[in-house]
């Protein structure tokens, strides 16, 4: 007979995944144990091993569900009606908000996309993907005609705003919203009266 998921499953799962983020963090994906992420969840070995066959797994559903939940929340953002300026600014305000409490998520993905197999890391990197495509389409509408017509160019400023974004954990973790909501607004100063220069 199949056995019955728990009624807090989902909750469990979600438990587990945050905890064993933040020993992936700050001990490192190798120096970690099952029975290490088992003890910092508060459960057994053998009910991690109900969610989990392995390390790895839980690596992989750490990162799909950190870079799933991000891509859906950023690409689905309702940006209708408002200027490029205003999607800019949108967009950065949306995404420092999202890594909010997701410093953990954000050091192992750094660090952890590159050990999953092929087909796992293909999966990752078309959510990462699709954000780029998201953020240059929206830099290209703001762009000089020069740089809006220079793929390479525009892809370099793209990732540079990245760049900003991502590294914000490193120095600002603890920001709260409205920390987070100024910052985005510099990064979307900075850009605004950058491109032009380019």
């Amino acid at each position: 007979m199949a056995r019955t998921i728990a009624r807090d499953h989902d909750e469990k799962r979600a438990q587990i995944l945050k905890s064993a983020a933040r020993v992936f963090a700050t001990q490192g994906f190798d120096r970690a144990s099952m029975s290490e992420l088992a003890r910092d969840c508060g459960i057994s070995k053998a009910n991690i091993y109900h969610y989990y066959d392995s390390k790895d797994a839980i690596l992989y559903d750490i990162l799909e569900t950190h870079l799933r939940g991000l891509r859906d929340r950023i690409c689905g953002l309702d940006l209708a009606g408002l200027s490029p300026e205003a999607q800019l600014r949108v967009t950065l305000r949306e995404y420092l908000l999202a890594y909010k409490g997701a410093d953990n998520e954000h050091r192992v993905q750094v660090n952890g996309v590159d050990r999953l197999p092929p087909a796992e890391r293909e999966i990752l990197l078309d959510y990462q993907r699709d954000m780029v495509r998201h953020l240059a389409a929206i830099l290209g509408a703001l762009a000089p005609p020069a740089l809006a017509g220079d793929t390479a160019r525009l892809r370099a400023a793209t990732m540079s705003v990245f760049g900003m974004l991502n590294w914000h954990y490193m120095w600002n973790s603890g920001a709260g919203t409205q920390a987070r909501a100024d910052h985005a607004d510099l990064m979307a100063d900075l850009t605004l009266k950058g491109l032009p220069g380019l």
